[in-house]
């Protein structure tokens, strides 16, 4: 998110602008292997925003020169109860109408997407063939260098310490390599995002949370294409990686915090899921895997926007899973909010002080 803003100022001209990263570039969740990119969602916002980025990821090689790796197998959001078939065709009409592809299919067209799923349990899915995924580590070089050509700094291993600020305006970042004079913070710190707003007076509600996922080896020969497949009454999701499967589950009782150590305490959720879903997958064996954290919010859709006061701050944070893919998207947003020009669309849903607004999004496509 950090870097695409960056890149986006800095192409619309913007001078002067400083990346401050805590450690190295992408070495949170963004250097895991793969990440979704859909433009699945229920909500406009969400759909606005990930059908924009998902066509800057379709140009994102050619423009930057670097091979993301998307691979674009399409999703499949598979619905067990009516509720969630009339839910997932709802928002199908939905993406539609705003210049999507996506469809509704049938159990048995299901089972011919993905032959690991239990048709029989289904009463149907939408299907989005434009969806996939993609290397975030990749996204991340491709900015940053970009940026850099554009003349942005990017200061790693700097941590930012405090905010300074007089007449409710930004006028300093202080940090562990010294004082950066500014008169405008964007932050896009993530997890830590309400740490960095507390440094300058702004409530940014961001929990982290850690998530974990794991890999297989191949579990047929050949291993077919397998759509990123999630199913909404469990949050099962897998699909290929290498020569295997990439496979997790939400875990509901997953504290808060910045734990990041890899255990293997949700496979009894995923084999539970799994045993209904996709009965193969119970108890296949793992040859790795890895924990990230989400920046979840209390709607668990992204923090976008300025505050009023200090006047030149700026967030986009709070993500809850989808910053890799709205990421492009979200840095051209920011930087027409910065320059006070009109843009592809309006982001006042998105704004930090929603909650408890009879107006808050409501997004049903969370995993």
């Amino acid at each position: 998110m950090g870097v695409s803003t960056a890149w986006h100022l800095a192409r619309a001209g913007v001078g002067s602008t400083v990346v401050i990263e805590r450690n190295l570039l992408g070495s949170g969740s963004s250097a895991k292997p793969l990440g979704g990119v859909r433009a699945t969602f229920s909500d406009p916002g969400n759909i606005v925003l990930a059908q924009r980025s998902l066509e800057a990821y379709e140009r994102f090689g050619a423009e930057f020169g670097v091979d993301i790796g998307l691979r674009q197998v399409g999703y499949l959001f598979l619905c067990r109860t009516e509720n969630e078939l009339a839910a997932v065709a709802s928002s199908t009409e939905l993406q539609n109408r705003l210049g999507g592809s996506s469809q509704m299919v049938s159990s048995a067209r299901v089972a011919q997407l993905n032959p690991f799923i239990d048709p029989s349990v289904l009463l149907g899915a939408s299907f989005s063939p434009r969806d996939g995924y993609a290397r975030p580590g990749q996204v991340v070089r491709g900015y940053a260098d970009a940026a850099r050509s554009l003349g942005v700094v990017i200061s790693e291993e700097t941590e930012a310490t405090a905010i300074d600020t007089m007449d409710d305006k930004v006028t300093a970042v202080r940090t562990t390599h010294g004082l950066v004079q500014t008169d405008t913070v964007i932050c896009a710190a993530g997890a830590w995002s309400q740490r960095v707003g507390e440094m300058a007076g702004v409530l940014l509600p961001v929990v982290p949370v850690r998530r974990q996922i794991g890999f297989t080896a191949a579990l047929m020969q050949p291993m077919p294409t397998v759509p990123f497949t999630l199913d909404l009454g469990s949050t099962l999701y897998f699909h290929n990686a290498g020569d295997g499967l990439l496979l997790g589950i939400s875990d509901p009782d997953q504290r808060p915090g910045f734990e990041r150590e890899f255990s293997f305490e949700w496979l009894p959720a995923f084999d539970k899921a799994a045993a209904v879903v996709a009965p193969s997958l119970v108890g296949v064996k793992l040859k790795g895997g890895w924990a990230g954290l989400y920046e979840n919010t209390p709607d668990h859709n992204a923090l976008i926007g300025r505050t009023p006061t200090p006047r030149n701050f700026f967030y986009a944070t709070g993500f809850s899973g989808h910053g890799f893919l709205q990421a492009p998207a979200v840095g051209e947003l920011v930087t027409d909010l910065f320059l006070e020009r009109e843009s592809f669309m309006d982001p006042h849903p998105f704004r930090a002080d929603r909650f408890g607004d009879a107006e808050a999004l409501r997004e049903v496509h969370i995993i």
